[in-house]
């Protein structure tokens, strides 16, 4: 694989990997934020009637919170993945060229020119 393939490689797996886990670092705060604000009952007058568990304690929110904060867990965690297995492809295309730079390199020094 061409060095300038290899580069690109390496680039869309940081381009995915980098907003991935930036979002999961958002969502985990953002649930942090709902343990400290949000009731641990079912609150029936602001509609908070859907339990999440975090850390194991419960606490009740909107329909509204409970679709925007999964939202951004799941496609955090998508983006990170796709991102993770470029880097895992880079990883491997850059593996197999240096095994094969080492074998050129060895087959130079048993028959020089």
């Amino acid at each position: 694989m061409k060095a300038a393939r290899l580069a690109t490689l390496k680039f869309f797996a940081l381009l995915f990997m980098l907003p991935g886990l930036a979002g999961l670092i958002v969502s985990a705060m953002i649930s942090t934020h709902y343990l400290d604000s949000m009731p641990r009952y079912p609150v029936l007058e602001q509609n908070r009637v859907v339990p999440r568990g975090i850390h194991g304690i419960t606490i009740y929110q909107t329909p509204e919170e409970d679709r925007k904060l999964n939202l951004i867990e799941y496609s955090s965690v998508g983006v990170f993945v796709v991102g993770l297995v470029l880097g895992l492809v880079y990883l491997e295309k850059w593996g197999s060229l240096q095994v094969r730079a080492e074998d050129e390199d060895e087959e130079m020094l048993k028959h020089p020119s």
